[in-house]
């Protein structure tokens, strides 16, 4: 993974405001323990530090910047991070360091804040580069489906394991046994825009709008819907959303609003945010250059180059004739105190 898209990425998400978050490799095992609900997995790397505490080698970066949230009327907390998480892989059964930036926006969250980041979302896979799409679904509207169809509460879980793997027939079968009504569970797995779906919605239902608002801010952005997200009800709330990159079999990123997870933990706060997995990005390759620039500076006095030099940009290889081998952006000669550029 290239070291410039990591850079696109922080520029993007400083431009508007998210300032860096640096937290230590290790978290008391504790603050895992009481959350495990909201983890990929409960098994954690664990060890003893020098005054007996238990600590955990993290395997998430969200449950650390969440526990220092504010919770003051109007207090809203912009942040991005690049780390290191050390999860168990799901075939495997190792542990893996997987290497993790991302940003959150945690306090008293409104619209305007959660617009925000799905908009940086997609702006953060332009980044990365073309043949990016963004996935978006809404547990809200997902909720309001299920319960509009009928379906008894102990269904539920089957039919939301039927709209994650997108299984049609069986969502059916499952309505009908139910003497559900399939119309909107149906809809909303077969659904890719809006148009398919608004036929079905009820005006004014919150969901439907921030859902039907979300996509319309990202109009020029590569957009679809997809409802197998979003079956995660214990810690998504609102909007849900992944990213998909081009060559990349799994996501590159993935995010949404965790107002449950604050929640859980005794905040009176709201929370959204994504992560993009560094070490999943396809190889962008670069470029190699000895310098920024080749300045040929010819009889010029030795002060006289030195103080081109001090002034120019960038990394500068200052040479009396142009050398026959040697890469560089673009080439400078320096005439009368001058410096004229030739590229």
């Amino acid at each position: 993974m290239s070291r410039r898209i990591e850079d696109r990425l922080e520029a993007l998400w400083r431009s508007f405001g998210y300032a860096p978050y640096k937290m230590s490799r290790f978290e008391e095992y504790e603050l895992y323990v009481r959350n495990k609900d909201f983890l990929e997995s409960d098994r954690v790397i664990t060890f003893s530090g020098k005054d007996g505490r238990l600590l955990a080698m993290k395997p998430d970066v969200t449950l650390s910047i969440v526990k220092n949230a504010p919770e003051a009327p109007g207090a809203v907390r912009k942040v991005h991070y690049r780390e290191n998480v050390y999860r168990q892989d799901r075939d495997s059964g190792d542990f893996k360091e997987i290497l993790q930036s991302g940003l959150e926006c945690v306090g008293d969250v409104g619209a305007y804040e959660a617009a925000e980041v799905v908009y940086l979302a997609a702006k953060s896979l332009e980044a990365i580069g073309p043949g990016t799409i963004l996935s978006l679904s809404h547990v809200g509207l997902i909720r309001y489906a299920l319960e509009k169809s009928g379906l008894p509460d102990h269904a539920r879980k089957q039919a939301l394991d039927c709209l994650r793997q997108k299984r049609e027939q069986e969502l059916r079968l499952l309505c009908a046994e139910n003497g559900a009504d399939e119309t909107l569970p149906v809809a909303l797995l077969r659904a890719r825009e809006l148009s398919e779906l608004e036929p079905l919605m009820d005006q004014g239902n919150p969901a439907w709008e921030e859902l039907r608002q979300t996509v319309e801010l990202l109009q020029g952005s590569s957009v679809r819907l997809d409802f197998s997200l979003g079956n995660d009800m214990k810690y998504y709330s609102g909007l849900v959303f992944k990213g998909y990159a081009r060559g990349v079999p799994t996501s590159v990123l993935s995010g949404g609003q965790y107002d449950r997870l604050l929640s859980h933990m005794g905040k009176k706060a709201r929370a959204i945010g994504f992560a993009v997995y560094l070490d999943r990005l396809p190889v962008e390759e670069e470029e190699h250059a000895d310098a920024d620039t080749l300045l040929i500076f010819g009889d010029a006095a030795p002060g006289a180059v030195l103080a081109a030099v001090e002034a120019m940009e960038g990394t500068v290889l200052a040479s009396r004739t142009e050398p026959a081998e040697g890469r560089w952006k673009r080439r400078a000669v320096l005439e009368n105190g001058e410096v004229r550029y030739l590229d």
